[in-house]
């Protein structure tokens, strides 16, 4: 059986995620940083699922770390920098772990941890706005650089968890359909051992980012118009 979480997320289809470095500098560090910062709480998250349900092999294989290298690797944190795709990986073993649905907890600690993650900083971002009676219409206020990254932050988050929830071999929502739907692991497995899931993988990768980045923002602004009170 084949061990570890292997988890993508496609930030900016349709264009050439570097050239935001002198178009937008602001908005290409922030994204970067997001995403290599949640992505290695997600791993960890995963990591931290797996010991307290008795796999131990994040600690074994020294991957309860916050080193991103670690996580990610030297090839996705390029390609983050160059166009926007990112993935991490935490490996564990489900036949260590305690607990009929263990693989699924294990699974949906990774999202969780993101949908946690937008919940503070949209959470603290609104708090400051109400403070400060920041009315706009604009989610990030014409605000200073601080609140921008919390707003991007935050929403970022939200792509990642919903992507990664995505029923598709191999995120997090396909290991926690499998352990619950019998039937859905049969046809996922089928999928792995024919080279479908490559194939509908790819598809939801390139094209899924037209649904997941509006439904994204649109979370992102009801939390923030939550928390802020208008």
């Amino acid at each position: 059986m084949r061990t570890g979480w292997y988890d993508s997320v496609l930030m900016f289809s349709g264009q050439i995620f570097f050239q935001n470095l002198t178009t937008d500098p602001q908005f290409f560090w922030a994204v970067c940083i997001t995403v290599i910062v949640s992505v290695c709480l997600h791993e960890l998250s995963h990591g931290m699922a797996a010991i307290w349900l008795g796999d131990r092999t994040p600690i074994e294989t020294g991957h309860m770390t916050l080193n991103p290298l670690k996580h990610m690797g030297g090839m996705s944190l390029i390609l983050l920098l160059v166009a926007g795709i990112a993935w991490g990986a935490m490996p564990v073993n489900p036949r260590r772990m305690r607990g009929r649905f263990a693989p699924a907890l294990v699974a949906a600690a990774g999202p969780a941890c993101n949908v946690l993650l937008a919940i503070v900083s949209l959470g603290l971002l609104g708090l400051w706005q109400r403070q400060n009676q920041g009315g706009s219409d604009d989610p990030t206020g014409g605000i200073g650089s601080v609140q921008y990254f919390a707003w991007v932050f935050g929403s970022v988050n939200l792509v990642l968890a919903i992507f990664n929830l995505l029923p598709i071999p191999p995120l997090d929502g396909s290991r926690i359909a499998a352990d619950f739907i019998p039937s859905y692991a049969r046809l996922a497995e089928a999928m792995r051992a024919g080279g479908g899931a490559s194939i509908v993988f790819l598809l939801v990768f390139l094209f899924a980012g037209r649904l997941i980045y509006p439904a994204a923002d649109a979370v992102a602004g009801a939390m923030l118009t939550f928390a802020r009170g208008y």
